[in-house]
């Protein structure tokens, strides 16, 4: 039995705007110590699947389709049931862990709350685990440090916080969304390196959100490109950085600097380019097109593409794509 497995998963919102579907049909599964990646441009519905999973969206939305943990149906649970999950059995790192963070209480005691709340521990040996756990992730001096507040701490460390937070109960399953956010690159690494040593030392599954091309080809296993809702193409991360089909894919590759490229213009003497940049805007929810959400900003669509949307087309036993130019291999 998967980890977690997902099916035709739906979230409706009621907007200012109108009422938009943010989620639209989507379905994977997730094995323990298996490792996927969401990947988009912002307002692709990357983190709205994350909140959809952990049963945090907002009191307006609905939900229909299949969200189980270990068989156990999620979507459409009641609160309490959900609240048993979160942060025991799934854990999640905020994309800003300023307000992840409560201002008003130390961070010690904030790692310590899920011990106290789901493992019924004492407050004093919440307090013990609470240290070794910021010990864990890297916080200097933790000893010192536990009763003081996250406005005491810099944008790397308090990242480090909400990362001991995420783990503090041992999760089955966790859920990195954007989890260097606004980190210079050397802080990133040392973060991206602490997630995969604990995914492997706990045989976690892990499901990281992030438009970071990069950061999917060293992380994850597998991966899933997401566009208007819905999931336009996926497979193996080998699979899908090598042989992309769908055409927005194929613009998100196109659209990375080089540093290859940068070396070669040097030599060469040949004159810079500007990157080539996918034209237009991603739809707003309420103004999603009935066919392919893609179909406005590609260059190759047909006039069918906005009417009707495309089955997933099979490309080899793990990798798949949505468009209707592609053929089956």
């Amino acid at each position: 039995m998967a980890l977690l497995k997902v099916t035709d998963l739906r979230v409706h919102l009621q907007t200012p705007a109108g009422p938009a579907d943010a989620v639209r049909g989507i379905s994977f599964a997730l094995e323990r110590g298996e490792t996927l990646g969401l990947v988009g441009e912002s307002g692709c519905g990357k983190s709205m699947t994350a909140m959809a999973v952990m049963g945090l969206l907002p009191e307006t939305a609905r939900t229909s389709g299949s969200i189980q943990l270990d068989g156990t149906e999620l979507c459409g649970a009641k609160d309490a049931q959900l609240r048993e999950v979160r942060g025991d059995r799934i854990g999640m790192i905020f994309q800003e862990p300023m307000t992840a963070l409560n201002p008003l209480h130390t961070v010690g005691n904030q790692v310590a709350e899920p011990l106290r709340i789901h493992k019924n521990m004492s407050r004093a040996a919440a307090r013990t685990e609470a240290l070794r756990l910021l010990d864990r992730v890297g916080i200097p001096d933790a000893a010192k440090r536990m009763d003081a507040y996250p406005h005491q701490f810099s944008g790397g460390q308090r990242q480090r916080i909400t990362i001991a937070m995420a783990l503090a109960c041992g999760p089955d399953l966790l859920i990195a969304d954007e989890p260097t956010t606004a980190l210079d690159v050397t802080v990133a690494g040392q973060i991206l390196q602490l997630i995969r040593d604990l995914v492997k030392e706990r045989g976690m599954g892990l499901i990281l959100i992030s438009h970071d091309l990069g950061m999917i080809a060293q992380n994850v296993g597998r991966m899933m490109v997401m566009y208007g809702g819905t999931v336009v193409e996926s497979g193996s991360t080998r699979e899908v950085f090598t042989a992309r089909m769908h055409p927005y894919t194929q613009g998100l590759f196109a659209s990375r600097p080089s540093l290859l490229s940068g070396k070669a213009e040097k030599t060469t003497g040949s004159v810079r380019k500007r990157l080539p940049a996918i034209p237009g805007s991603v739809p707003e929810l309420h103004r999603l097109p009935a066919g392919c959400p893609f179909a406005g900003r590609c260059s190759v669509a047909l006039e069918s593409c906005a009417k009707e949307a495309a089955s997933p087309i099979q490309l080899s036993p793990t990798h798949s794509a949505r468009c209707v130019l592609i053929k089956p291999i």
